[in-house]
This record gives C-alpha cells, structure tokens and sequence, in this order.
C-alpha cells in the first residue's frame, strides 16, 4: 500500500500543516496568513499586493487618505522652533531674555538693511526665533492647533510648502514696510498664513468659517493695537498662505480642471506662483534699499 502523500504546508511558515489555500493564488496558507475575503479566503500576500497596486483614495485637496493622518510635519516644525529657542536660551544664558548675546539671534533675526547687504539667510531663519518664551508658546500653541487639521487637508508636502510661501511673504512684507533698521523675529507670518489656508479649506468643504475670521479678525486688531508687533509681517503672511490655498483647492474647479493629476499640478504651480511674488517682493525691497 502506498503511503498517504504528506500534508501541504502553509507556505510562509513551512513547518505548520495545512489542509487551507488563497482562493486568490491557490497557495497553502495557515489559519494565520488568511484573511476573510468577498469570496472565500485570500493570504497576506495576496491583500498586500492589492494595496500596492489600488490608486490611494484622495480628498478634494488631492491628498492621499491616510488611516491615522498624524500630522508629522506640524510636530517636526514645533521641534525645530523649540531646539533654536533652546539654542539661542543657551548661548543667552537666560530662558526670558533669549535675545541678548545670542550669535544665532543676532545672525538670524530679519534686519532689512543687513539682508539687503547680502545676508539672505535671515529672511527664512527670522521664522524660527522668538523673543522669549510666551512669543515662542502662543506661536507654537497656533500652529499645533491649526496644523492637526490642516496638514491632513492638504497633504504633508503641500502643507509645508504653504507654510513657508507665507513665511517668506511675512519677511517680503516686512521687508517692505517695516523701519530698516529695526528687527523682525517669529513664526507669526507662516502662522498667519496657516490661518487663512485653513479658513480657504474650510469654506471649499462647505463648514462655517466664521469661528477663523473672528480669530483673524481679533489677531489683527492686536497687531494693530500693541507696539513692538510686526503687522506687515502678519498680513504679508496671511496673505501668501491664503492665495497658495486658493490656487490649490478652488483653481482647479475654476479652471475646470478634468483629472486629479492636472488639479494636483495647477495646485503646485499656484503655490511656486506665491513663492515667486515673495522673491519678487524681496528684491523690490533690497532695491528699494540700495
């Protein structure tokens, strides 16, 4: 008599007998490696290979979907803005009056005689000092509320992109409008600017904005009303963030875009658009300068 062939083996998992098999690929698979399925049962492998190869669900912005969209890029710019006050707290020796005798405070913070001199620098590394740590916390406290709901909106690339079009259009503005000599430091443009991409995203889903535009509202009339605020830097800001939004979410549809791919490109190009009016601005400033 001939011996019973032995029993097929799952085939991740060569030492576990099987009677089961995909329905999909006909391999043996243990109980482990199978999945519940419309029609009978698929393996890992099989459900893994479906993933790679379905196109990722998108929202209106054209972000890809995420399962658990933490919003990485609004935590790693809290980081960087806490290890330069870090940074400039240390060389100060004082955590209030991080300002005085710092090199990277005084190399960094936006003097707009001094980036007309050639120190371009400035421009982007202003965006990330603050003049002590109650400037530093409610910056901070601003863009970790906003950036939760707005990175996952927009995407993580496009998100920052935003971001640093409107901290760049706060400096231009500053640039601009602010006394030559005097110095501009924070995260308040960017900030700004997430303000108003999130009210561009909230009205293209059709919720109430009004709860942004009175916070807008009230952080303006408190620019308007302290001394010692950069106003032009926060209206320049507010002002990028919202146009790089407006050509991301709501262009596309003017424009009638057809395909996502097309609409994801018009967004892009709106955002180096906004980037490109801000160097524009930059050197309108630095001539005005000279």
């Amino acid at each position: 008599m001939n011996p019973e062939p032995p029993a097929p083996t799952c085939v991740r998992h060569p030492n576990r007998p099987t009677g089961l098999a995909c329905t999909r690929c006909g391999r043996p698979s243990c109980p482990e490696c199978l999945r519940p399925a419309a029609v009978g049962q698929h393996c890992v492998e099989c459900l893994r290979e479906d993933q790679r190869s379905a196109p990722p669900v998108r929202n209106l912005a054209g972000a890809a979907v995420q399962r658990s969209p933490i919003p990485y890029v609004t935590y790693a710019l809290v980081a960087a803005n806490l290890v330069i006050f870090g940074i400039t707290a240390a060389q100060s020796r004082s955590l209030l009056d991080n300002y005085y005798d710092s090199p990277l405070f005084a190399r960094w913070m936006l003097v707009p005689t001094l980036v007309a001199d050639g120190q371009w620098g400035r421009v982007l590394g202003a965006g990330f000092l603050h003049w002590g740590p109650i400037h530093l916390a409610l910056n901070m406290f601003a863009l970790w509320v906003v950036g939760r709901s707005l990175e996952p909106g927009l995407g993580r690339l496009r998100y920052l992109a935003v971001y640093l079009v409107s901290l760049f259009g706060g400096s231009a503005a500053s640039m601009l409008f602010q006394d030559p000599n005097s110095a501009a430091a924070g995260a308040s443009g960017a900030v700004y600017g997430l303000f108003g991409a999130i009210t561009v995203l909230l009205i293209r889903v059709r919720q109430n904005p009004n709860q942004m535009l009175i916070l807008i509202g009230i952080n303006i009339f408190i620019s308007f009303s302290l001394p010692g605020i950069s106003l032009s830097a926060h209206l320049g800001g507010l002002l990028a963030g919202t146009v790089a939004t407006l050509g991301v979410l709501f262009l596309p549809q003017w424009l009638r875009v057809r395909t996502p791919e097309t609409a994801r490109t018009v967004g892009w190009a709106s955002i180096a658009g906004v980037g490109l009016l801000d160097l524009a601005a930059l050197g309108v400033a630095v001539a005005m300068l000279g």
